[in-house]
C-alpha cells in the first residue's frame, strides 16, 4: 500500500508564501510520476502542476511564474512552492502519484491520493 501525507496548508494573506509538502511511504517504486491538484468549493478538482521522475516539471496556466514543484527522489518528497498568493488560491490541495512516469495532467491518471490540505488566501 501507499501513503501520501500533505503538510504545510494554512492561511495566508494575498501576496505571501507557502510550501507544501507531500511524503510518499509505503510500497516502492523504480519511477513515478507526482502531481499537485486543488479544489475550491463547489468546483472540479483541477491540475496546479505535475513533475516527471527526472523532475520535468509542468504547470496549470493559472500558477505558471508563481508556483514551483520540486522532488527530492531520495527522500520519497514532492514540494509546492507557492508564491505570491491570491485569495482565488484557496482550496483544498492534492498531492497524487501515477506508477506511470510522465507529465500526467488528468486525475484519472493517478492511482493514489494524500488527503489533501487546506490553504486559505485571506485579501
Amino acid at each position: 500500500q501507499v501513503q501520501l501525507l500533505e503538510s504545510g496548508g494554512g492561511l495566508v494573506q494575498a501576496g505571501g508564501t507557502l510550501r507544501l509538502s507531500c511524503a510518499v511511504s509505503g510500497r516502492t517504486f523504480s519511477s513515478y510520476a507526482m502531481g499537485w491538484f486543488r479544489q475550491a468549493a463547489g468546483k472540479e478538482r483541477e491540475l496546479v502542476g505535475a513533475a516527471r521522475w527526472s523532475r520535468t516539471t509542468y504547470y496549470g496556466d493559472s500558477v505558471k511564474g508563481r508556483f514551483t514543484i520540486s522532488r527530492d527522489n531520495a527522500k520519497s518528497t514532492v514540494y509546492l512552492q507557492m508564491n505570491s498568493l491570491k485569495p482565488g488560491d484557496t482550496a483544498v490541495y492534492y498531492c497524487a502519484l501515477s506508477t506511470r512516469d510522465g507529465v500526467l495532467v488528468r486525475p484519472e491518471e493517478y492511482d493514489y491520493w494524500g488527503q489533501g490540505t487546506q490553504v486559505t488566501v485571506s485579501s
